[in-house]
């Protein structure tokens, strides 16, 4: 039988980082064997205290930019093209972040694509204590957005545009 891997998501504000570091290392031999994606400086501060508790484990981790330097953007990327079904970012609910606009698409992201999707230590928990976490039937629900995909497929804009075009060369 094949091993169950998760593909996990981890991102934490900086006032959140000591908090999701703990629950991580907490949490480190249920999340031995999935493959992780993280944020920057959380990634940094992840694999070096998964490689201190378990230094005989290979941590299968990719490491992002920093959230406000695009790694947000690369982690939406990544939910949007199937490669993460867990996101665990833990956010400060108590600072104002200045990258707060990619924070809400990555966010939004995590809810159009139905990946499991927790902002705090006891959401997590309840998570990785789940059943389903290691559960290899488990499947989410990808959503079936072909019918947004094609809202505008019965409307001539292109025609339009086009024959707009020409009549604008001929004056």
């Amino acid at each position: 039988m094949e091993k169950l891997i998760r593909k996990i998501g981890l991102v934490a504000h900086d006032a959140m980082k000591q908090d999701l570091l703990e629950w991580v290392v907490w949490n480190s031999e249920l999340l031995m064997g999935h493959k992780f994606y993280c944020t920057g400086t959380t990634g940094k501060l992840i694999k070096e205290a998964l490689q201190a508790k378990h230094p005989d484990v290979e941590w299968d981790i990719t490491i992002l930019k920093s959230g406000p330097l695009g790694g947000d953007q690369q982690m939406g990327s990544r939910i949007v093209d199937g490669e993460i079904d867990y996101l665990f970012f833990f956010t400060d609910p108590m600072t104002l972040q200045p990258h707060d606009t990619d924070v809400k698409a990555l966010t939004r992201l995590a809810s159009v694509e139905n990946i499991v999707f927790c902002c705090n230590r006891s959401t997590a928990d309840h998570i990785i204590s789940s059943p389903l976490f290691l559960d290899p039937e488990y499947k989410r629900i990808v959503p079936d957005y072909s019918a947004y995909t094609r809202r505008l497929d019965s409307k001539p804009m292109v025609e339009k545009a086009v024959e707009k075009a020409k009549s604008r060369k001929k004056k």
